[in-house]
């Protein structure tokens, strides 16, 4: 279904928002055309806003209608505008392809594609353990629908211990924390509904919701302001009536953003108030590198209110395909239902291996922060002698930097400049929708410090190289696969 057009804006509004387009290089009608469409694309203004009627734009900006209708002909054109009859022109994003690729398993690729650490030494440990209670349960059929009963107490119990109080018939285990967002999206979500999601965000969630049928309302996030999420999460709840918001408050992914405490209060009340269903990721919410844990975003809200997924693949390893989420006891059992009709059980040696790491997760997240701020430390220096034009702020934790390139890059550019090299970029486009982003890069710091310098020379190289040549010879591949 089309996004309704129950929602629009005014001449002087959006005259105001597009600003002076002749400071726009080009045509006047594309200069128009290009602000409204990177205000679409950013979330500025939402998908499904119908605009202003082409003589009362034209008036407010000084222009011909001649000028307006040309810009409304070019965004219908690029897919970032459609014409509804009784509506007028009415925005939306263009449908984007991703091209999606798996994670190299090559040791000789430097993989900068894919903010995905090593397995922390515990995992061996706990494995063996697990083979030794393994005997113990074979006699049985084998499957644990939901979860081992000792997991999603121990689930329980780390929710309860960060101050969100919970009973282990509130989680459901899953094979991931993707799939426990995929559950929930596939689950709660009918075709033609929209999500709310931060923009930039991950990958993942925007191909999960177009896969169900969904349209992603962008609202724009911010690592150096994270709180002002909310103000644009208000806007599109108020305009685009969104059935789900999928959020990362912690450490977003790309971005590095992270809501305060207060912002998170605000936000979780201002979707309860709207009747929107938060899908909240935590799989990077326990890797702060500087300050030290925040509020879950679901403490203080009904269960009902939020479905919370998280994992250890982060923390822990990728390997060990362990996640879950957490919501109230009726809608964790209806989700758990639907997680069965795809999957009877997840692996049970996984299982008990994840139920002991959870036992010492403390002591193997103090572990795991260490390692990350040293990394993430070289890679901002690295990336601040060899490629002093890039702007990267410094994230409080998480995997990754988020890079501003210089005017006139392209992340698609350099990534499919370095992938022949041997060095996996993700573009920048993978992280937005309407193909924003690509003046981006994201760069996770989960290598150990002499592959980010390997890594960081070799881009450096591809960059200086790709500066050499006319714009026109960058070559445009779709995005890999991110995690």
């Amino acid at each position: 279904m089309p996004p309704r057009a129950d929602q629009s804006t005014s001449a002087r509004e959006l005259a105001t928002m597009v600003g002076p387009v002749e400071a726009v290089p080009g045509p006047r009608y594309a200069g128009l055309a290009r602000r409204v469409r990177e205000l679409v694309a950013t979330g500025a203004l939402p998908s499904g806003t119908r605009l202003p009627a082409e003589r009362e734009l034209a008036a407010e900006l000084g222009a011909s209608r001649v000028t307006v209708a040309s810009a409304y002909r070019l965004l219908r054109e690029q897919g970032f505008a459609v014409t509804r009859h009784g509506s007028g022109t009415v925005t939306e994003l263009p449908e984007t392809g991703t091209g999606w690729r798996a994670p190299s398993t090559d040791p000789a690729v430097l993989d900068l594609a894919h903010a995905a650490p090593e397995a922390v030494p515990e995992v061996l440990t706990a494995y063996q353990e697990a083979l030794a209670a393994l005997p113990g349960l074979t006699a049985g059929h084998g499957y644990a629908p939901g979860g081992l009963p000792e997991l999603r107490r121990a689930i329980a119990d780390r929710f309860t211990t960060r101050g969100l109080p919970t009973d282990p018939d509130q989680v459901v285990v899953t094979a991931g924390t993707g799939d426990a967002t995929a559950v929930a999206v596939e689950t709660l979500l009918q075709p033609g509904d929209r999500v709310l999601v931060e923009h930039p965000t991950y990958p993942g969630a925007i191909g999960m919701v177009g896969a169900a049928g969904g349209r992603c309302v962008p609202a724009p996030v911010d690592a150096a302001d994270p709180d002002a999420l909310v103000g644009a999460a208000q806007l599109v709840a108020r305009q685009s009536s969104p059935r789900l918001a999928f959020l990362m408050p912690d450490f977003s992914n790309p971005s590095g953003a992270r809501l305060t405490a207060a912002g998170r209060r605000r936000l979780s009340a201002t979707l309860w108030q709207h009747g929107v269903l938060a899908l909240v990721d935590e799989v990077t919410a326990e890797l702060y590198l500087d300050d030290g844990p925040l509020p879950p975003f679901a403490a203080g809200l009904p269960d009902a209110a939020t479905v919370t997924v998280g994992g250890l693949s982060k923390a822990v390893w990728g390997g060990l395909r362990i996640g879950w989420l957490r919501t109230d006891a009726a809608l964790a059992a209806q989700l758990g239902a639907a997680l069965g009709r795809r999957q009877l059980s997840v692996g049970v040696l996984d299982q008990l291996a994840a139920a002991i790491l959870l036992r010492d997760l403390d002591g193997i997240l103090d572990q795991r922060r260490r390692a990350l701020r040293e990394r993430r430390d070289v890679l901002l220096g690295e990336v601040a002698r060899a490629l002093p034009d890039w702007s990267a702020s410094r994230p409080g934790g998480g995997l990754s930097l988020w890079c501003r390139l210089p005017a006139g890059s392209s992340s698609a550019a350099l990534s499919a400049a370095a992938a022949p090299l041997g060095l996996l970029l993700a573009e920048g486009r993978a992280f937005g929708t309407g193909h924003a982003f690509d003046d981006h890069l994201r760069l996770p710091f989960t290598l150990p410090p002499a592959r980010l310098r390997e890594a960081v020379a070799l881009l450096a190289r591809v960059d200086t190289e790709l500066g050499s040549r006319p714009p026109a010879q960058h070559p445009l591949v779709r995005p890999a696969t991110v995690v």
